[in-house]
């Protein structure tokens, strides 16, 4: 079994840029796009009690990240962003991990339901959300009315 050690982290530092540059450079391979993810986040909207920014580490390398920031229209919403596992780690239970963090953190901060948008170059989110209770909801957010795009949303 592979130890995953999951911190809260500063969505602005060094190890979260790097794992986010990482991110949004597989979406952009996926997706064929420069920039990967256009969504605008802030820095400030991943710190609690508003949101959490964690990273993944296996045997002390950073493996993956992931958080939640609230939902704008609704505070009892979480929206999960930039989760990420890098390619050496996965298969390893690591997106799992994040994703149950990230959870906890969300109901800890208060919050009712997740909602997250992924897309169908991404088969294997789509199916890790599925497995862990996620439904397809209505589209929502920066991508709503994209071709590509999938919602999911789960209550907490």
């Amino acid at each position: 079994m592979t130890e995953i050690d999951i911190k809260l982290t500063r969505y602005g530092s060094r190890v979260a840029s790097e794992l986010t540059a990482a991110a949004l450079a597989d979406l952009g391979e996926r997706y064929g796009s420069s920039e990967g993810d256009s969504t605008p986040i802030e820095p400030g909207e991943f710190d609690p009690p508003a949101g959490a920014f964690f990273v993944a580490y296996v045997g002390g390398a950073p493996a993956g990240c992931g958080g939640f920031r609230t939902f704008a229209e609704d505070e009892t919403t979480a929206e999960l962003k930039r989760m990420y596992v890098a390619p050496g780690y996965r298969g390893l239970g690591v997106a799992k991990a994040l994703l149950r963090a990230i959870e906890d953190a969300a109901r800890a901060a208060g919050r009712k339901r997740v909602w997250l948008e992924t897309g169908t170059a991404q088969p294997e989110a789509i199916g890790l959300y599925e497995r862990s209770g996620y439904a397809r909801i209505e589209d929502f957010g920066h991508y709503k009315g994209y071709e590509l795009v999938r919602s999911f949303g789960r209550d907490l």
